[in-house]
């Protein structure tokens, strides 16, 4: 992804994963290293993302044993909602750069959702 660091790329792929419930709460994450290598990335790009994770309370790392998910519901939620309107701020921006006006684009989205449910796409 253009334009946006490492770092919060990665944190950005472990709240997906969050999100999507293929991490809970409890389950034990890979090591810095084990990421870095995995991910062919500085192992110090790596060490960021998991203090920024630690920041937000995303993940706790027990010295010795690794890295864990600490999210709680009520945390998470809220991520989905931020990771939401980031997305939709990004898509209004980009269709307004591109000459359509509000009304323009609640019809194109409309008429894509209505040709997604008929199968369509």
């Amino acid at each position: 992804m253009l334009g946006i660091p490492l770092y919060k790329q990665i944190i950005n792929d472990y709240k997906k994963l969050l999100i999507r419930k293929e991490l809970k709460k409890g389950d034990k994450i890979m090591s810095q290293r084990e990421y870095a290598e995995m991910a062919s990335v500085n192992p110090n790009t790596v060490q960021r993302a998991y203090r920024e994770m630690e920041n937000m309370n995303l993940v706790e790392t027990l010295r010795g044993q690794g890295t864990f998910i600490s999210v709680s519901d009520e945390q998470l939620d809220e991520i989905k909602t931020e990771m939401a309107r980031d997305l939709i701020n990004h898509f209004i921006g980009e269709m307004q750069s591109l000459g359509f006006g509000d009304k323009d684009i609640i019809n194109i989205v409309q008429t894509q959702l209505s040709d997604r449910e008929g199968g369509s796409f």
